[in-house]
C-alpha cells in the first residue's frame, strides 16, 4: 500500500500581464531555472531589500536621537561628567 508524502512546499497560483511573463519566462531559460526558482528568488531579494530599508530607517531615526555621535564607549566618561554636575544629597542618619 502506498502512501502520500506531505509535500513540503506551499504552492500559489500568480497572474502576470503577458509582457512580464514573458519577460519572466526569458530570464528563468537564460538562466536554467524554473519559474519557481525564479520567483523565489525575487521574493529574497525583495524580501532582504525592504529589511535594509527598515534598517536605513532605523539608522536615520538613531541619528536623530544621537545628534552629537556619542557612541557606548563615550558613557562612563558622559555619567561620570552628569554626576559631577548635580549637587548630591546628603544622607541623614535615622535617630
Amino acid at each position: 500500500m502506498a502512501t502520500a508524502t506531505a509535500r513540503k512546499s506551499k504552492v500559489y497560483t500568480i497572474s502576470l500581464p503577458p509582457e512580464l511573463a514573458q519577460r519572466a519566462e526569458a530570464l528563468a531559460q537564460r538562466d536554467s531555472r524554473t519559474m519557481s526558482e525564479l520567483f523565489r528568488e525575487a521574493f529574497r531579494t525583495y524580501s532582504a531589500q525592504q529589511a535594509r530599508r527598515t534598517l536605513d530607517e532605523l539608522d536615520e531615526y538613531a541619528a536623530g536621537r544621537n545628534p552629537k555621535g556619542y557612541t557606548e564607549a563615550d558613557v562612563p566618561r558622559l555619567i561620570k561628567e552628569a554626576r559631577a554636575q548635580k549637587p548630591r544629597r546628603s544622607v541623614r542618619p535615622n535617630g
